[in-house]
Formats: C-alpha cells, structure tokens, sequence
C-alpha cells in the first residue's frame, strides 16, 4: 500500500504520526523509534527461543513489561539532530544524545492493546525515579448543550481509568474548539488532582505552529524544567505561574513566531494540483501536502491544494487554472496514462511540474513516447513484452526479487550526486544530498544517453553496488520554468523551518510566473 507510510533515513516503514513528530521536532529518528506490539512479543520470542529465560514461562509481566523498558531507553540514547538548523549550521553535536525522550502511548487508554505498555511506562517511572519521567493526559473537553457549556466529565473518567492503572498526569492537555474557561480549569483540578496551572488548554488557533507558542505562554516549559529537573531548581516556587526560563526572545522561538505569522500573513495564492490515484483514501498524499505547505511557508504563498483523480483526468481542461502540478508516487498500472498525459501537458504548457518516484518514472516514459518518438516505451511493471532496452524505459532493479514483494524494496537514506550548473544543484547548494527512497523499479541506463541527446537531463545519480542509478531528471529552464522530477520521496526530509529543497524550487518557479503575469 502507498498511503500511511512514512520512510525513515535506515528504510523503517512507519505510519504518519512518526513523520509528524519528525516534521515538527526536526530530528532523525529509526526503525526502533516506532515501537509496537508484535515488535516487543516477537523479540520476547526470539529471546525465549535461544534460551534468555532459562525455561522459565514467559508472561507479560516482566518479560513483555521489562521488554518494552529495554526499548525505551535504548531508543532515548539514539542521536537524532541531523535536521534541525542548528546542525545545519554545526553549532551542535548531532551525535550527542538528546536529554529528553518523547514517548506517546497511542491509542485510548483503557484499550487492551495498549495495557502492557501502561504497565511498562509505571514500572519504567519506579524504576528510573519520579524526577526524571513524567506524564502528560490528553482529553478531550467538548462543547455541547445549550448555551454551549463545556464537559469535564470525560477527562475526569479516563484521568480516573489512568490512576486505576497506576499512573498519575503531571499535565492534563485539554483538546477543544475555544479556550477552557476558569470554572472548567478550577473543576478539572479538583477532580484529578492536577495543579491548576498544569491544566493547559490546546483550544483551535489559526494555524497548527502556533499550538507550541501556546503551550509556552501557559509557561509548559518552566513547569517542565522543574518536574524533571532539567535546570537549578528552586524549592518553594510556584513554576505554573513563575516564568524561570525566559525563551521568549531566544532565536528558536523567534525563528517559530515568525513561521507561525507566515502562515497567517501570505503575499499571494498559490494554486497546486496533486495528480494521483489514491484521492478518496484521504491522508495517502499527507506526507506531500506537509511539504507544500513548509514551501508556501517559506515564499509566503497562500496554498490552496486541488487533489485531482488521475483516473477521470482531462489534463487541459482541468489543469488550465492551476499554478503547478505534483504526480506523486504509487504502485501498479492504474492511472499511469493519466500520469503521462499530465506530464506531457506540463512539459508542453510551460506549467511548473515536479515528479515524485513513479511520477518520474512516468516524466521518463512521457518523454521517450513523445520527443524519442518510441510508442510502445512503458515500465516492465506494467508490460512483459517490451522490447529490451528499446521500450522498457523503466525496469526492474536487478538485485529485486519478483517473487517476494514484501520488505524488498529500495528503502531509506541513499547518496545523491547532483551535476553542478543544474536547478537541483542550485536548490540543494551542495553537490552530494541524502534522500530517502521507496521503489522497486529504476530508469534503464541503456536509454539514458539518447534521452539526454533529445534533451532531458539526468543532473542526479547515484552509485551503488549493483551500478549507477537514475535519480533526478530536469529540463533546462531555457526549456521551461520548472520541470524537475525524482526518484527519491523528497516530501519525507522536508520540515517547517527547513523545506525540502524540491518543494521550494517548485513555489519559487510558481510564484515568479504568478507575480510576471500581474505586472
């Protein structure tokens, strides 16, 4: 399946909250980052089967609880700054290990999917001491009735369901439409013994980058530092309503403030169609609509998406009022002319094109049909009578395996190098880039040189054990404003102060044309 995943730098296939975590903290995270059941029960089982437990019966407790312990502070030494612009700019470690861990248990509390892992994370707060692991309870705190008024009653039962379990909230984080009102503040206290100042309200804002600045202006951060004693502590201090850590003017937060005014203050609208077929399935283009979002950021663009079924497509009819186009990644042969002819209408049109995975594969297949003059070029995904090295302009890498499909694919961090004098050179600024990768099939070297004769460019390559490998292609911009497409998935490295390069180049090459047509 296409949808629901996220790619880490080692080749870990993880859902999209993981990649919301990475986004939004700029870090690097693993495979090991996403812990789940079957992970813990089936290293419980390896360890058991060599004999770890010495014949003892393997239950729950200890063995799957103390499991999951291992894992967690195994994972919390892990190195994890390699986006964050202060590694960027090498004025920090990024092999140091961070101080603090983030672990969200997932799901509703309660569930029975999730008890060994509550029972873990109480054992894991007697094992390590009650200074250094505290716990944070989001609720939700609905509006209903008439006049609206706001219910405690569902925090008050599931904070009640996390005591029974043996844990006690440090925080509450209260999910609503407005912001909790004192009475609501003073009866969530009462009832679940949370300080008042620690009940902090996560209310709608304009957009998701202001929800940090929110939680400091309720002063998270001093609480924080004084419940895991991150910094002098002061006996005696009230932390929920004494500020001891004034950030409000370091760099990080004023960079933050700035991006979260971005987003409300644009200079312009930007209108992007995402071409692809797994529109009804809602979050499976999430990764790629994040990415356009830190580019518009970033060239103060108001972002108005338009996710078109590639399927039902008429390219010059319902492209003609877009800015720019994305073809995304995907699998299988449905849809691909529709990709095709998308492409061959951006490439034609002069609109701002950029191609993800199988969306170059199709820019690759569009060009050879149409400028080489070779029909029949397709993908050896799609045809098995293709003639060899003449129509299979995509093929099969050749250390796959056509019979197992899953876990063979061509994942995670893998070295680019980029021509020099090319657009992704300039947007990358450096010769060498690291991006992830989730594919099976590759451009057929063989075709390359006669494809570059008739103009479109392979600026990115990549070098490995089984040979050299096409990873991005372009058209010059004396050809057209912006036609770039790569094999790698650059949506999965982009973050909010930091857009991925690719994303950026194509907002750029938009907003220019947008702002020549005014004049």
């Amino acid at each position: 399946m296409y949808n629901k995943v996220f790619v880490l730098d080692d080749g870990g296939e993880t859902d999209l909250d993981l990649g919301n975590y990475e986004r939004f903290l700029s870090v690097s995270l693993t495979k090991e980052s996403n812990l789940s059941t079957g992970k813990i029960y089936q290293s419980v089982i390896e360890k058991e089967r060599v004999g770890d437990y010495l014949g003892k019966t393997v239950q729950v407790v200890p063995h799957i609880s103390d499991a999951i312990q291992e894992w967690i502070l195994r994972v919390a030494k892990q190195p994890v700054s390699r986006f964050s612009k202060s590694a960027k700019d090498n004025s920090i470690d990024t092999d140091e290990p961070p101080e603090i861990c983030i672990v969200e248990l997932g799901g509703t509390l309660g569930d029975i999917e999730s008890m060994p892992f509550v029972e873990a994370l109480r054992q894991l707060q007697e094992n390590l001491g009650y200074k250094n692991l505290s716990f944070c309870h989001v609720s939700l705190v609905p509006v209903m009735g008439s006049p609206p008024e706001q219910k405690t009653k569902p925090t008050q039962h599931s904070v009640k369901g996390m005591m029974s379990l043996g844990l006690r909230p440090d925080f509450l984080c209260c999910r609503g439409s407005a912001p909790l009102e004192p009475g609501t503040i003073s009866k969530l206290s009462m009832f679940t013994s949370v300080p008042k100042g620690a009940v902090l309200s996560l209310h709608d804002v304009s957009n998701i980058y202001r929800v940090p600045l929110m939680m400091i202006e309720q002063n998270l951060h001093s609480m924080l530092l004084q419940r895991l004693r991150l910094g002098p502590f002061q006996k005696g201090v009230n932390y929920s309503n004494s500020d001891i850590t004034d950030i409000s003017e370091s760099k990080v937060i004023q960079d933050w403030n700035k991006l979260a005014d971005s987003v409300d203050e644009p200079e312009s609208e930007v209108v992007i169609a995402v071409v692809g077929k797994y529109i009804e399935q809602g979050d499976a283009y999430l990764s790629v609509e994040k990415a356009l979002t830190h580019a518009s950021i970033a060239t103060k663009q108001r972002l108005r998406l338009e996710y078109l079924e590639v399927s039902s497509l008429n390219p010059a009819e319902d492209l003609k009022h877009v800015d720019g186009v994305v073809v995304p990644g995907g699998f299988g042969s449905r849809g691909m002319e529709g990709k095709i002819a998308t492409i061959q209408y951006c490439r034609e049109s002069g609109t701002p094109f950029l191609g993800i995975c199988l969306g170059m594969q199709a820019a690759v297949i569009e060009y050879s049909r149409n400028v080489l003059g070779i029909e029949k070029s397709n993908s050896a995904e799609f045809c098995s009578d293709l003639v060899k090295d003449e129509e299979d302009a995509i093929i099969f890498m050749p250390e796959g395996d056509t019979e197992r499909m899953g876990g063979t694919m061509r994942l995670g961090a893998r070295e680019t190098v980029l021509k020099k004098d090319s657009i992704s050179h300039r947007l990358y600024g450096k010769e060498k880039v690291m991006e992830r990768h989730r594919h099976r099939y590759e451009v057929n070297p063989k075709l390359v040189p006669r494809l570059e004769e008739a103009g479109l460019q392979f600026v990115g390559r990549n070098t490995d054990t089984s040979g050299e490998r096409m990873e991005v292609v372009e058209l010059s911009e004396e050809k057209h404003p912006f036609f770039v497409a790569a094999q790698f998935h650059p949506e999965f490295t982009s973050r909010p102060e930091l857009p991925n390069p690719l994303f950026l180049g194509l907002l750029q090459a938009c907003k220019t044309i947008i702002t020549s047509e005014k004049k």
